[in-house]
């Protein structure tokens, strides 16, 4: 394979790695906070993490640019610093860690609200902090779900398009993921190379969902 390929494939798992493991710590951890919570703050608090999931990419590229833009609101004091975020890979990760929070953070919550709560509160009265009680019992009982959850995210990064599109463009050996190659491939009529870049990308995804499946335990295999 020549560079025009293997340079959108890399550059989609790392930022997809990158953006998982960022996704995959606060979602965890902020769906162990809401797991059990209710109330109207709880409802709009979830609506509002599970809001890239609906928003169209255009709008949600839209806000980020608010946000991290040359003259957004983090972003004119992160270029007085001399930070640039707009049209590198690194604003590529931020972009598809927004995208796939929701993922992590739908399936953790899922997972930690079906721990039953007798071993977690058996664990309090014995005298385990919640941080003991969170490594030793919550998280080894809800893996299943949350695993099924980061690798679906995984998925969904490197296949991240619109949103990326807007925040890190659609360069050349610098932020072309496979999405945007596919893209680039496509308009400019190279068929064979966005044939390519699709059987691969599509041979990625099958493999992760039957990982997905298999977690599951849809699944029995001998």
């Amino acid at each position: 394979m020549n560079q025009d390929i293997l340079f959108p494939l890399f550059l989609s798992i790392k930022v997809a790695s990158i953006a998982t493991f960022i996704a995959s710590t606060i979602g965890i951890l902020f769906a162990k906070y809401m797991a059990r919570k209710n109330g109207i703050f709880t409802t709009l608090l979830d609506s509002f993490c599970t809001l890239p999931l609906v928003l169209p990419p255009t709008v949600l590229g839209y806000y980020i640019i608010l946000l991290l833009g040359k003259k957004g609101i983090i972003g004119s004091w992160l270029f007085e610093i001399g930070i640039q975020l707009m049209f590198t890979w690194q604003g590529a990760t931020i972009a598809c860690t927004v995208v796939i929070f929701p993922l992590v953070y739908k399936y953790a919550r899922t997972a930690f609200t079906q721990v039953d709560t007798k071993l977690e509160q058996s664990a309090r009265t014995l005298g385990s902090c919640e941080i003991k009680i969170f490594f030793t019992i919550s998280l080894p009982l809800a893996w299943k779900g949350i695993m099924v959850g980061i690798i679906l995210a995984f998925a969904r990064g490197l296949g991240e398009f619109g949103a990326t599109l807007m925040i890190a463009g659609n360069i050349p050996y610098k932020t072309q993921t496979l999405a945007l190659a596919i893209y680039d491939a496509f308009q400019n009529g190279n068929d064979s190379r966005a044939t390519l870049l699709v059987i691969i990308t599509s041979l990625i995804c099958i493999t992760i969902l039957c990982l997905a499946e298999l977690l599951l335990g849809k699944r029995k295999y001998a």
